[in-house]
């Protein structure tokens, strides 16, 4: 390790925490180590990807439409994730797609509007994986939870609108219950801020030589935005779900008890 740049050589030695893991499953027998390799070798392969594509990206050379359509793919890749992870529940394509191009539009507008960073391609593709990728990460819990837990409630639901109550209301409880575990953890990891774990782009910058109240300070203003857009996304596509599950005739559709994969 030069400075505070890690060598190929310091990447291999954080490898021998993966291995120390990788006993541990195996003495547990919790059959997880397969998984465990395929994922290291993924992220190795695709972060390397990445970090060559990137070199043009942040070459300020570069014009800024690309740096723009990356973030399109973002938008792209997050929309399908969501459908994939749901896939009994109709239309989701299209509660997904709405939910992260308005959290895209929004947060990057907050972001670069009020000049928290400059617009730039060194700034732009990595503020918006962060930002789409934690809400990415809520919509599905709140598709997958929603879409299982009126599933699962159907019979409580439909006595609900046996008595005259409207479909939203009806499945009131079980979709404020979804929501607040698609939620909670963004919640949980804000109020633990500098107490529990230092954030990755605080430490980062700290690492690069920025002084840690400037520092802390763009720490700040990223995890707040992500904290509204990881509730923005949830609600948006854990309500999209439910009106997809919504027959015209204001019954509940039924699917198959398993809709996560």
């Amino acid at each position: 390790m030069a400075g505070s740049t890690v060598g190929w050589l310091g990447l291999a030695a954080s490898l021998i925490f993966v291995g120390a893991a990788l006993g541990i499953t195996a003495q547990q027998r919790l059959s997880l180590n397969r998984p465990i390799v395929v994922a290291v070798g993924r992220s190795l392969i695709q972060m390397l990807i990445v970090g060559a594509a990137l070199v043009p990206i942040v070459d300020p050379d570069t014009p800024l439409i690309w740096s723009w359509c990356w973030v399109a793919g973002i938008v792209g890749f997050s929309t399908f994730t969501v459908r994939r992870r749901a896939p009994n529940v109709p239309g989701l394509l299209s509660v997904s797609f709405v939910a992260n191009i308005t959290i895209a539009v929004v947060s990057l507008a907050i972001i670069f509007g009020f000049h928290i960073f400059e617009v730039d391609g060194r700034s732009i593709v990595p503020v918006a994986g962060m930002v789409i990728g934690n809400s990415m990460k809520s919509a599905v819990v709140a598709a997958s939870r929603v879409a299982e837990s009126v599933s699962e409630n159907r019979a409580e639901i439909e006595a609900g609108l046996a008595l005259g109550m409207s479909v939203p209301r009806a499945s009131r409880r079980v979709v404020r219950s979804s929501l607040r575990t698609a939620i909670s953890p963004q919640v949980e990891q804000t109020a633990a801020l500098g107490i529990v774990f230092l954030p990755g782009a605080m430490t980062g910058l700290i690492l690069a030589g920025v002084d840690p109240l400037e520092a802390v300070r763009t720490q700040l203003a990223l995890m707040y935005v992500i904290l509204a857009g990881v509730v923005i996304a949830a609600v948006i596509t854990g309500m999209g779900t439910l009106y997809r599950l919504t027959t015209p005739q204001q019954t509940i559709l039924g699917l198959e008890r398993e809709v996560a994969t």
